[in-house]
């Protein structure tokens, strides 16, 4: 029986990829990219939390100067008292003299007008803490809660006071305290326990 010399040829290489390897692969590109997305989108939505809270306590802090500003605001206190709603109308105490609840007002509704200025749908709350709703004759402390349309809700932390500063269900708040400065000295006037206050120069 002869024996074949011939060299044995060689198996075809396969070439080019399959269907199947085509779609896995564009599947898993498309979930890397979603997955980039969603983290950008994310860290978007972060940085604009974090912008409009540095803009809130800023707010909060002209409100704070104001109140240091005016002598008469540890006697006028109750006055700065406002809800979400109220927009009291500044008057014109830059162009004449205005009194100490003239003053108040002009403060609280400039302060008011630049909340919404600043903010989307920007909008205010001052009250007087619970602890000094009792204290009749030595308050010294404001509750400011800045609320303000987020793309995405930031829940308030838990607090004792929580009944005193509820945040719209469909807004971003932040919650902060300020102290009124003693400008005015205290003391007590002619009818008992009447605390009066004396301004120098007012």
């Amino acid at each position: 029986m002869p024996i074949d010399h011939r060299p044995p040829v060689p198996l075809e290489r396969q070439r080019g990829i399959t269907l199947i390897e085509s779609l896995v692969a564009i599947v898993i590109a498309t979930l890397g990219i979603l997955g980039i997305l969603g983290m950008q989108m994310r860290t978007l939505s972060d940085t604009q939390s974090t912008v409009r809270r540095a803009q809130a306590i800023r707010l909060i802090e002209d409100l704070s100067e104001r109140t240091r500003v005016n002598p008469n605001a540890m006697a006028s206190i109750e006055s700065y008292v406002s809800d979400f709603d109220d927009k009291p109308t500044p008057g014109s105490c830059q162009s004449q003299g205005c009194s100490h609840a003239e003053l108040v007002a002009y403060d609280l509704g400039t302060w008011k007008q630049a909340v919404a200025n600043t903010l989307p749908l920007g909008e205010a709350k001052i009250f007087l803490p619970k602890a000094e709703k009792n204290a009749d004759n030595n308050r010294r402390q404001l509750g400011v809660m800045v609320a303000w349309r987020n793309s995405e809700k930031t829940p308030l932390p838990e607090n004792p006071d929580k009944a005193s500063q509820d945040c719209p269900s469909d807004m971003s708040c932040h919650l902060q305290y300020i102290t009124v400065a003693a400008r005015c000295a205290p003391y007590l006037g002619a009818v008992k326990d009447a605390t009066k206050y004396f301004c120098a120069g007012a």
